[in-house]
């Protein structure tokens, strides 16, 4: 990848500083320290004493933030985007001289909106995400689920190995999501990669040029352009026609960098958290032998094993918030331009909520998890994203009796601290 003469840097965002509110237990603006899987022990130890986490950052990029862990105050923050905006970005942090068209995408789309304009603009794609809408695709779903599951058991048997991750939880959500918008099957994998490449900025598996990384977001931001300027002259039935005819409440055209923004946004979250939570599930139900067992005995019990998958991998690490007047969460002051980070991880393991909650229990009656989040801000695409769970774990079911697939390697992680991402998962049949 080149880097153009405006291309945005993006910096590690690293920094070794003092702990002024707090004592120090784990820096989470270090990408390294989410290189091993989600650091659990640390971030449990953070909930025990201070569930109210200081984390300083590097001077350039901000004082420090604020980190919650606590189920019943990440619902609070969630509940009032009036003290706790989303306006101004939903990652930690962003790097000072990052490319402008690049942050106006980044930050002007609907899941950094506060109400009332967030809600006029989730309207777009509301009714593509309907329950009625969900069902209408189902069988197409199915049909996508049985061709990979069933190449990939295929190619399991003959070459003793797959990646669970490339071969099964990658293609199943990029297809569902293209299908959706009317991408041309030929440009699935270019989306595929492109999504790849901007979660795994930070990774230099994924992108081996993160100053470079701005050239693929204008690629991306091109081929969404150029979809909308075909679907005005030539409306479809599908997602894309509705991004392209949108209007604002006041009749007038979308401007650009947010029908940027919302196209990266159906890229990536359409995308991502499935992935990661169809691989992360795989990976936790191998890991518990005892519960697998119990669920292919009892395939009625899937829908309650992908609640409880959902809530044991939390796909997304954490959403961020900016104070807007002066408040408190539990005695911590905080003041207007303080960010506040939630990490939906340790909601969904509050012993205040969860009974033994690290357990993990395909069985789980009571399961208000916070995967999807709460609020304004709840997942458009939780039907969807449920949908694909359920068909592709039946799928395995019905197509290796038993789910008998094993770990056989190394589980890697993508070196980010905002989505709980598979990077590799090889598994063989047992």
């Amino acid at each position: 990848m080149t880097t153009t003469a405006a291309a945005a840097k993006f910096p590690d965002n690293v920094y070794e500083g003092e702990w002024t509110k707090n004592p120090k237990i784990v820096d989470l603006n270090d990408l390294d320290t989410f290189v091993p899987g989600y650091p659990y022990e640390a971030l449990r130890e953070v909930q025990e004493k201070f569930p109210v986490y200081w984390n300083e950052e590097k001077a350039e990029w901000g004082p420090g933030f604020w980190n919650l862990t606590k189920y019943d105050d990440i619902v609070e923050v969630s509940r009032h985007p009036e003290t706790y905006s989303s306006a101004q970005g939903i990652n930690i942090s962003f790097a000072p001289e990052a490319d402008p068209a690049v942050l106006n995408a980044i930050v002007g789309n609907m899941i950094t909106m506060d109400p009332p304009i967030h809600r006029s603009y989730r309207k777009i794609g509301q009714p593509f995400f309907a329950n009625k809408s969900v069902q209408a695709v189902s069988g197409r779903v199915r049909e996508l689920a049985q061709d990979i599951v069933g190449k990939a058991v295929a190619k399991a048997r003959d070459e003793g190995q797959i990646d669970f991750m490339l071969d099964i939880a990658a293609p199943m959500p990029i297809s569902v999501l293209c299908d959706l918008l009317g991408v041309p099957h030929e440009d699935w994998k270019k989306i595929f990669d492109w999504s790849n490449e901007l979660v795994g900025l930070f990774d230099p598996d994924l992108c081996e040029d993160p100053e470079g990384a701005v050239s693929v977001f204008m690629d991306l931001f091109a081929y969404g352009q150029a979809m909308i300027e075909d679907r005005r002259k030539n409306p479809r039935e599908d997602l894309m026609t509705a991004i392209a005819e949108a209007k604002t409440e006041d009749g007038d055209e979308i401007p650009e960098h947010l029908l940027n923004g919302f196209f990266l946004l159906m890229v990536i979250a359409g995308n991502e958290t499935t992935r990661n939570s169809l691989s992360g599930g795989m990976k936790v139900l191998i890991e518990h032998p005892d519960e697998r067992s119990k669920l292919v005995a009892d395939p009625s019990l899937l829908p309650s094993a992908v609640e409880e998958i959902l809530r044991w991998v939390s796909p997304v690490n954490h959403m961020r918030r900016t104070v807007t007047c002066d408040t408190e969460i539990r005695g911590c002051k905080m003041g207007v331009g303080d960010k506040v980070v939630l990490w939906y991880g340790m909601a969904n393991r509050d012993p205040e909520v969860f009974s033994d909650p690290w357990r993990f229990d395909v069985a789980r009656a009571d399961n208000p998890h916070l995967a999807f989040g709460i609020g304004e801000h709840f997942c458009l695409g939780a039907r969807l994203a449920r949908l694909q769970l359920i068909t592709v774990f039946d799928e395995i079911m019905k197509q290796l009796p038993g789910m008998r697939f094993e770990l056989d390697g190394e589980v890697t992680w993508v070196r980010t601290n905002f989505i709980n991402g598979v990077k590799t998962m090889p598994v063989c049949i047992r």
